[in-house]
């Protein structure tokens, strides 16, 4: 975990003494980062139509069981409705675009980054339709869930990727050196910026009903997800790399992009914010012990 620690350390040094602005980088990293890194992996990705069905039929199956033990929680201890959206974003949604993908390819290389891209790809569809239901049952709306999708550049350099390599062609050297070029300035970038957000945390005072929910969250996300995806894992009966590469995206912390929704959508935002601060600490823990047991 070091090597990545160590872009972390310096966005978040860089947050604090030097009033580094996170929002035009934010922009660079969703419309110039991300669609390079995704073309870039999928266009060349060694992965099979098994890949993608199992991937696929994974992400949905670990997705039900999240949510339902989400509820089942919020029922026990009789929390709000925002209360119970937001710990469904945080049970559901893990950050394994901007920090799995990193991890992956400094723990199995670029044949893992091949089959998380596929991975990344169905969590963003997943997040801009079932996340914005999740959020706001009572808002949302199937057009604005599709057209949310379709705002996303990423999905339109997946969809190109895969085009070419439908009709078994490429783009231009030059145009691919350059994406390629981008692609590997992804991971730093991104993780400086996890960093930033990290040291932006508001430190508020929570009450004791709401304590309840925080607690609840950090008990799914921590220790409860690893075994619900160990046991979609065992169900679907995946294995090799394919197993290793799910169960850790499966088991990264909270989707900082979960907080975005949760404001927009009125889902208890402000216990959201900490959850990503604090699973993403204890990350730094959990997932080396994770990682050493599955390889």
């Amino acid at each position: 975990m070091l090597p990545l620690s160590i872009p972390v350390i310096a966005g978040a040094l860089l947050a604090r003494f030097k009033n580094l602005e996170t929002k035009p980088l934010l922009t660079l990293y969703l419309y110039f980062l991300t669609p390079a890194i995704i073309f870039d992996t999928l266009h060349t990705a060694k992965v099979s139509f098994n890949d993608v069905y199992m991937t696929l039929a994974f992400s949905i199956l670990n997705l039900l069981l999240l949510w339902t033990v989400a509820n089942i929680i919020g029922k026990i201890f009789k929390l709000t409705s925002s209360e119970v959206a937001g710990l469904t974003l945080v049970s559901t949604f893990t950050n394994s675009v901007n920090y799995g993908l990193p991890l992956i390819l400094l723990v199995l290389g670029h044949l893992g980054l091949d089959k998380a891209s596929v991975y990344v790809v169905i969590q963003m569809i997943i997040v801009n339709t079932i996340g914005v239901y999740f959020a706001a049952r009572s808002q949302f709306s199937v057009k604005n869930a599709v057209k949310s999708v379709f705002s996303l550049p990423a999905i339109y350099a997946a969809l190109l990727a895969i085009v070419l390599r439908c009709f078994l062609t490429s783009l231009p050297t030059g145009i691919e050196k350059g994406i390629t070029m981008i692609a590997e300035a992804y991971s730093p970038m991104v993780l400086a910026i996890l960093g930033a957000q990290m040291v932006r945390v508001k430190k508020q005072s929570l009450e004791a009903r709401v304590k309840v929910a925080f607690w609840s969250g950090l008990f799914i996300r921590l220790l409860l997800s690893p075994l619900v995806a160990l046991f979609c894992l065992y169900l679907l009966n995946i294995k090799g790399t394919l197993y290793s590469v799910l169960f850790i995206l499966a088991c990264m912390p909270v989707a900082v992009n979960a907080v975005v929704l949760a404001e927009k959508f009125n889902a208890s935002s402000k216990i959201v914010s900490k959850f990503i601060l604090w699973t993403t600490l204890a990350s730094f823990i959990v997932l080396p012990i994770l990682i050493v047991l599955i390889k």
